[in-house]
């Protein structure tokens, strides 16, 4: 038996769908979700170390899946 998760079983896709540039310091959420919003600590290859705004927790997350929050522009 193989263990599937929601997202395969409703085939939800997290991944976003066009281009954007996400660097340190951005604020992002991940896949379709509104919340909860993170702050890029770090990014390698197509990783990026997260930090949960609210709570402080630190995540490991695709890039593909990171969204800017309201199309904030990168570093400026």
């Amino acid at each position: 038996m193989t263990l599937s998760s929601y997202s395969d079983v409703f085939s939800i896709s997290h991944e976003r769908d066009y281009d954007e540039d996400i660097g340190v310091g951005d604020l992002v959420r991940t896949g379709p979700n509104l919340f909860p919003h993170f702050e890029v600590v770090a990014v390698h290859d197509d990783k990026a170390w997260v930090r949960n705004v609210q709570d402080g927790t630190d995540h490991l997350a695709l890039l593909s899946r990171c969204r800017k929050i309201n199309g904030q522009p990168a570093n400026s």
